[in-house]
């Protein structure tokens, strides 16, 4: 019983510490190419079937598209369809929601995909106080330096 207990807390353990590095290499990824590459390689190496590390994959995708020359239309496509299709699935997870208003902050205008940057953020907003510490204080990290969000709604983030 121990034996499989401590395996389970081990497994946990590297799950757990997938998504913390996840998490970390994204908000770093925008600052410059080489940041981009390490998360994009970050996501390929993590697995697991959880809805966030599906959603942080499918934003590799996406951001795959600004530092390759090749089918950059194809993988916004199939990003940005992988997210939809997880976010649809999981709607009320609060991570899944940063990711995509995260994505459709930074990518250029022409590529049409914006659609949801306002119902995202007031979803974050209304469900913030709901978080654990380790999520809030994410939250108000991204909050900091979202073009979306005003200084009042950042404010609220306590």
């Amino acid at each position: 019983m121990k034996l499989i207990f401590s395996f389970l807390t081990a497994f946990f353990l590297f799950f757990q510490s997938g998504l913390e590095s996840l998490r970390e290499s994204y908000a770093k990824a925008n600052s410059s190419n080489a940041n981009t590459e390490a998360f994009i390689n970050t996501a390929e190496k993590t697995s697991g079937s959880d809805p966030v590390i599906q959603g942080y994959k499918a934003a590799a995708k996406i951001m795959e598209a600004k530092i390759t020359k090749q089918n950059r239309k194809a993988l916004v496509k199939s990003g940005a369809t992988d997210l939809e299709s997880v976010i649809k699935s999981n709607s009320n997870n609060i991570e899944l929601r940063i990711i995509r208003m995260s994505v459709q902050e930074n990518i250029p205008k022409i590529v049409g995909y914006r659609g949801s940057l306002k119902d995202d953020k007031v979803f974050i907003l209304a469900n913030y106080g709901k978080q654990n510490t380790a999520l809030k204080n994410y939250i108000k990290r991204f909050a900091a330096q979202s073009k979306t969000m005003t200084a009042e709604e950042r404010a609220t983030l306590k």
